[in-house]
């Protein structure tokens, strides 16, 4: 498996950020890891063993990244309103910086002029932050794999909540979708897969709550609750993976 380290200056963060590339060719994955996690989780947690069919055939290249949870999202004593300033800088550096980067890469990889857009994926809050990712830019992520995320900004935040809070908390802003929103008929023109169990340390109750604003918007998302037995751990999240992907790529789901 062909694999690139980057090493990069974020204006939007005033600080190196570092990513690591995974794969030679095919359309572009976002990983985010999990909570506090760092880029070589994708690699440490064998995420890369489970995508590498895909990666190695050149379906896919992975882009794993850093998060700042730990000034944001986990700093439950810091300021909430400085706090969530801090992650909108990290979404602009995902937005603004990382996305065109991603876009050169896979175009000048693929012998492409344009790309088919980028598939926004993680675990735990990765997939909060995927999801959010997904549902605010829809321009920009085309496809979605959040896997046993929570889906509120109360879970870093608690009660607080202003207008940047809103925008990082996909319950709150996507009850407020109008029905003739734009964004609406591009989410249908993608392919998103939201999956959460229903065992150990799993808690689905706002994945049922996006499922619930999706069927009364019109948006098409594929959400799916497994048993009782799927806990919120790295195994199960291995196999959602083979279980998802096939279909995230255009053909049918692997249902071995």
């Amino acid at each position: 498996m062909e694999t690139q380290y980057f090493r990069q200056y974020s204006p939007s963060l005033g600080r190196d950020m570092e990513c690591k590339v995974y794969g030679h060719a095919g359309r572009p994955v976002l990983y985010i890891p999990c909570q506090d996690g760092r880029f070589f989780d994708f690699e440490g947690f064998h995420m890369a063993e489970t995508w590498s069919p895909w990666i190695e055939s050149g379906q896919v290249s992975v882009f794993a990244i850093d998060t700042l949870d730990a000034e944001t999202w986990s700093d439950k004593e810091g300021n909430p309103y400085w706090r969530a300033r801090r992650h909108e800088q990290w979404i602009n550096y995902i937005t603004r910086e990382l996305v065109p980067f991603i876009r050169e890469t896979t175009n000048r990889r693929n012998g492409w002029t344009g790309y088919p857009g980028i598939l926004a994926f993680g675990c735990s809050l990765g997939a909060t932050h995927a999801a959010n990712l997904y549902f605010r830019f829809p321009d920009l992520f085309d496809g979605l794999l959040a896997l046993s995320g929570i889906y509120t900004a109360d879970y870093g935040f608690g009660g607080y909540m202003d207008e940047t809070v809103y925008l990082n908390s996909p319950v709150h802003y996507l009850a407020n979708l109008a029905p003739d929103h734009p964004f609406i008929a591009q989410y249908n023109q993608h392919r998103g897969a939201m999956c959460v169990g229903q065992g150990e340390w799993e808690q689905p109750e706002t994945t049922r709550r996006v499922a619930q604003l999706c069927r009364e918007k019109g948006i098409n998302l594929w959400v799916d609750f497994w048993g009782c037995d799927v806990n919120h751990d790295w195994p199960w999240w291995h196999r959602q993976v083979q279980y998802f992907v096939p279909w995230l790529l255009g053909g049918e789901p692997d249902r071995q």
